[in-house]
């Protein structure tokens, strides 16, 4: 049973950063997942991966897993690189291509 530490990505849908500034803790799959015959549903007997754990920072993550004895992986989050972009520039006589409506 292995555990993955990580911050959680913003989400694609918003331009909000909610729920990004906590720790995240799931555990990793033990069995693959599998086609369930009659209905085509894909299911897992593997009753860990519902579970996800949030920590406010990356040390009580950490210490939690010693503390249970779970073998954990910590993933640190890659901060994105954010240019400043103003409205002004989409018309600027420097603008890579003409601006047309």
């Amino acid at each position: 049973m292995t555990a993955r530490i990580f911050k959680p990505a913003k989400n694609a849908m918003q331009s909000g950063r909610s729920k990004t500034k906590e720790w995240q803790l799931d555990y990793e799959p033990e069995q693959p997942r599998s086609v369930e015959p009659l209905m085509g549903w894909t299911s897992s007997g593997d009753m860990k991966q519902q579970i996800t754990l949030r920590f406010d920072s990356k040390d009580e993550a950490v210490a939690y897993c010693e503390r249970k004895g779970i073998a954990y992986q910590v993933i640190e989050p890659q901060e994105s690189i954010r240019r400043p972009v103003a409205y002004a520039d989409n018309f600027s006589f420097r603008r890579g291509e003409p601006w047309t409506h």
